[in-house]
């Protein structure tokens, strides 16, 4: 498998609405083996197409313990139906937007509503961790980054940290 190069904050594609997609072949069976390489090596939880340059609607995502070996599932077309409540997801991060965190507001239970990696229609209920990264990777979809979901003041001082990483490189 190959490990794709993960986009980052400022990359306008992390910006951009996805398209659905309207086949799921070969060629996209190897780039959802090359996510979760990508994914597991980086190390994270979920890894959506456009942090890896793609303008496609899909997802990859493991929350299963390490230990427990791994559990890839591949989410296609995906949209939240539902949702209710609310959770803090305290000290989210993103692959996107590296060496930060930070508390983000979240909906505490969701519906969800795609197809698999073989095009089965999936339609299922999450909360806890898998509610949140099913959030975090869908708005990606959506091109908003988790620093969108922050107080200002913070978002603020993350862009400024970066333009002066990205101005003494």
């Amino acid at each position: 498998m190959t490990v794709l190069d993960i986009l980052t904050y400022p990359d306008k594609v992390l910006k951009q609405k996805t398209a659905p997609v309207d086949n799921i072949d070969g060629a996209l069976q190897a780039v959802f083996d090359n996510m979760a390489t990508t994914m597991y090596q980086a190390p994270g939880v979920g890894l959506a197409a456009p942090q890896v340059g793609i303008s496609q609607s899909f997802i990859v995502y493991d929350i299963a313990p390490k230990e427990d070996g791994h559990d890839l599932h591949v989410l296609v077309n995906p949209r939240i139906v539902s949702s209710e409540g609310e959770i803090l997801s305290e000290n989210e991060g993103c692959l996107s937007v590296p060496d930060f965190r930070a508390d983000v507001k979240r909906a505490e239970r969701i519906l969800v509503e795609g197809v698999d990696r073989e095009g089965n229609p999936l339609r299922f209920e999450a909360d806890g961790l898998l509610a949140i990264v099913i959030q975090h990777e869908l708005d990606h979809l959506d091109g908003t980054l988790f620093i969108d979901r922050i107080s200002a003041l913070k978002r603020q001082m993350y862009k400024r940290r970066v333009k002066k990483e990205m101005k003494s490189r």
